[in-house]
């Protein structure tokens, strides 16, 4: 295979200083953030997220599920809220069975992991008609997801009844629960401009409507670039290591909600797949380039019970995931994330404290070096050519970098972990 040896200029960025504290109403433990991650009782955290969803397993699995991603390396559980679930007539709620996300909620907290609630209350998640109830439909002057008076009404009572009931159960971190983090709206910017100057405007009033609501946690926006403060915008997508150009502000941290781990299948279709070492290498670059946050949507799909699929897709869903449909180990993916989560943790002190240098390594090759002022240092050595191997020089040593790979150096000389390695 053709080798390469190059070493050129070495870039730093220095550490954003900037906190942001989020306001609460209630006591309890503070979240917040800086330019570099999410903080929790003032300490930054590296954090490895999974979606689950609650309807599309039993309360009986939950438990199940919840403790194989925490064995995973998993820090967190992420869940959307399902509207028409929840409220399939105007003011009549079901929180019972599958859709006792309380129950979901605590089962996380017994495990000693966050949750991540993505109330939207448009969820789309290849769920019927998006999430949203069908009643809506018939409310006088309604025009979904944009400057509406009619639809913000509902979507804000639904968000506040699901905001209230997990303030009456204690579950934001703000209150000693598990929840750290929340979101309103869902990938809007991808339809935002067919509802031409009732876009914008109901993007801030979504916003503004989410933070008053005084959870004590921050909110965010998922593929939303203009979220407005203090909200944050987030990557959803199979490449963000590649692809995403980073927060709307430096104050903000790099958070990925949705790194699709295969792709729902759809009836006539050829099931596909995503292997364990395309999504490492995505994860690893996307920690290299300052991210601290990934989602893995899904971690466990499971089943779309009943009706609640949306128009073509099959009742297993994501059955590629790290977790089957049944909530069975899927090796190597599971296993294999599991040893990434372990080489990216050992990093944690300088990704979360040092100062990133970026060092061209080659015309493809690049090297995130993270240092300390005590002179822990921790090294990703990156190759994005796709087709051949190259061996690079860092610290006067050579490795080999297989074709689209990341080398993790905890210490900034031995590699405890490859991508592209079996």
């Amino acid at each position: 295979m053709e080798k390469g040896m190059l070493v050129l200029g070495l870039v730093a960025i220095m550490v954003v200083g900037v906190v942001v504290v989020v306001e609460s109403s209630v006591e309890g433990e503070e979240v917040s953030y800086d330019g570099r991650s999410l903080i929790i009782n003032g300490q930054r955290k590296l954090l490895f997220s999974a979606s689950i969803h609650y309807p599309r397993s039993t309360p009986e699995m939950w438990g199940s599920l919840i403790g194989k991603a925490k064995e995973g390396g998993i820090d967190v559980i992420q869940t959307y809220v399902f509207w028409n679930l929840h409220e399939p007539e105007n003011g009549q709620y079901d929180f019972s069975g599958r859709a006792d996300i309380v129950r979901f909620i605590k089962e996380i907290q017994a495990h000693g992991l966050y949750a991540s609630l993505r109330i939207g209350p448009f969820i789309e998640a290849e769920w019927n008609y998006g999430g949203l109830p069908f009643w809506l439909h018939d409310v006088p002057g309604i025009v979904y997801r944009c400057d509406n008076e009619p639809f913000k009404v509902h979507m804000q009572n639904f968000t506040t009844k699901i905001v209230n009931m997990m303030k009456s159960e204690n579950l934001y971190a703000s209150q000693g629960g598990p929840i750290i983090l929340s979101q309103i709206e869902n990938e809007y910017e991808m339809v935002e401009h067919a509802f031409h100057e009732k876009g914008p405007p109901y993007v801030r009033w979504a916003a503004q409507m989410a933070v008053a609501l005084q959870t004590g946690v921050p909110w965010m926006m998922c593929k939303q670039y203009d979220a407005p403060d203090p909200v944050i915008n987030t990557c959803n997508g199979m490449k963000c290591g590649v692809s995403f150009p980073g927060p709307n502000s430096p104050n903000k941290p790099w958070l990925w909600t949705e790194n699709w781990t295969t792709w729902y299948r759809a009836y006539g279709k050829e099931p596909e797949t995503r292997s364990a070492q395309d999504i490492a290498f995505q994860v690893a670059l996307f920690v290299a380039r300052n991210g601290t946050f990934v989602n893995y949507y899904m971690y466990h799909g499971g089943t779309n019970f009943g009706r609640t699929t949306s128009a073509f897709t099959t009742t297993s869903y994501y059955d590629d995931a790290p977790l089957d449909e049944y909530g069975f180990i899927r090796l190597p993916k599971w296993g294999h994330l599991k040893q990434l989560h372990e080489a990216i943790k050992s990093c944690s002190n300088p990704i979360l404290f040092g100062t990133q240098f970026t060092l061209s390594l080659g015309q493809q090759q690049m090297g995130y070096i993270y240092q300390r002022n005590s002179g822990e240092c921790a090294a990703f050595l990156v190759n994005q050519d796709d087709t051949k191997s190259v061996a690079v020089i860092f610290h006067n040593s050579s490795y080999e970098l297989g074709p689209s790979s990341v080398s993790i150096l905890p210490d900034c000389k031995n590699v405890v972990f490859n991508t592209a390695k079996a």
